[in-house]
């Protein structure tokens, strides 16, 4: 009886595409941060307050599962997807503030190239995210989580060349730190898309 007067399922799978609509988003001006360092602060501001309304849907989000009785999902799988995706967006606005703090003035091609993978891994992370409502969407999805462990991977591949080539030709020791922790920072991103990726496939091989 006490169940009939409680809400059922909610606007979970909603809030989930807020969010991955503000990774796009945060994505996106973060790249345009990396390619205009002249602008950069209004780039990070833009990046920051993006990662401020993913907070404010993950703060709905986890409110919502504390009221609801019924869940379209197991509830540590929702309170799981939706914090390791506001990971993704912590750790962009660290990436736009550690160039500021450090009053980086340029930028090398793999840090740009780092900034388009993780472009690349947050439009993936909203695709699986759009699918994951209808588990008839099963194979799509798991196809999605392949691509961003492709491109995690891919991201590795051009940090580890970074770094080779950081420490072999950089004769700055100010300038190869500030690097290293931008390159480190970039690559972390595509990480925790990654660990995004690997949340959805177990929800899929859970429900499907």
């Amino acid at each position: 009886m006490f169940g009939r007067f409680m809400p059922t399922e909610g606007k979970f799978f909603e809030y989930f595409n807020q969010h991955a609509d503000c990774a796009v988003t945060a994505a996106h001006e973060l790249e345009a941060l990396v390619n205009d360092l002249p602008n950069a602060e209004a780039h990070a501001r833009r990046v920051q307050a993006t990662e401020k309304k993913a907070d404010r849907v993950t703060h709905d989000t986890i409110d919502l599962l504390h009221k609801t009785f019924i869940t379209p999902l197991d509830r540590d799988e929702i309170h799981k997807l939706i914090t390791t995706m506001d990971d993704i967006l912590d750790l962009m606005e660290d990436v736009a503030e550690t160039i500021s703090l450090y009053d980086v003035t340029s930028l090398t091609d793999e840090a740009r190239r780092l900034a388009a993978i993780c472009v690349q891994c947050c439009d993936q992370v909203k695709i699986a995210v759009a699918l994951l409502e209808d588990m008839g969407n099963a194979s799509a999805i798991l196809k999605t989580t392949q691509q961003i462990d492709q491109l995690e991977s891919e991201a590795d591949r051009v940090m580890r060349s970074a770094m080779s080539k950081l420490f072999r030709e950089e004769t700055d020791v100010k300038r190869l730190i500030k690097l290293k922790a931008i390159y480190e920072q970039l690559e972390s991103i595509t990480d925790k898309c990654e660990d995004v990726a690997n949340i959805i496939e177990g929800i899929v091989l859970e429900n499907a």
